[in-house]
């Protein structure tokens, strides 16, 4: 395994997780803040660690292998801290566990596409997708920090709601791509 820039930031945005979920957990302003702070920047270690890896010509196989892992660990474990915490409750864990079905069906699909030399790249839309996603739960976490001067839970839930929507178009996209190499 080659230690580059970019495999460190997405070892790193896996070895945060639990401190985030921790953070949330604990449901005190100043743990909410810094469970959002830490969640931002392993949002953002998602653009760049791709972005630095392609720049300086260090892309890895095991960069490659990780780099969706790491992305989907931080979203599932954020969902499912914040449903246990009952920030997502009701109507809004439909869009939840929408975008866990979506993860896990599409990493099989690509699992298998993989086996078989077939590449699927991310669209454009798909990277609108996790982008309002991240947003939404980022946003999410903020409630935990006891922030109430904006509706920032109302945001948040329909930022879900629309990240929920795109995960199902986007998940579409992928299995009809798929689909032809059935």
């Amino acid at each position: 395994m080659k230690y580059n820039i970019s495999n460190i930031l997405t070892l790193l945005r896996i070895i945060v997780i639990p401190v985030i979920v921790i953070c949330i957990y604990l449901k005190n302003p100043v743990y909410g803040w810094l469970g959002f702070v830490l969640f931002c920047i392993a949002s953002i270690t998602d653009y760049f660690d791709g972005y630095i890896a392609r720049i300086r010509n260090e892309i890895t196989n095991f960069g490659t292998f990780l780099d969706p892992i790491a992305d989907k660990l931080l979203v599932a474990a954020v969902i499912l801290i914040l449903t246990s915490k009952e920030v997502i409750a009701d109507w809004e864990t439909i869009p939840a566990l929408i975008i866990l079905l979506r993860e896990i069906a599409v990493s099989g699909l690509r699992e298998y596409l993989a086996g078989i030399k077939v590449s699927v790249p991310a669209s454009r839309i798909s990277k609108i997708k996790t982008s309002i996603q991240l947003i939404a739960l980022a946003l999410l976490i903020l409630i935990e920090s006891g922030v109430s001067i904006i509706p920032i839970l109302l945001i948040g839930k329909l930022a879900l709601w629309i990240a929920g929507i795109l995960t199902l178009y986007t998940g579409y996209d992928y299995l009809k791509s798929g689909l032809r190499h059935f």
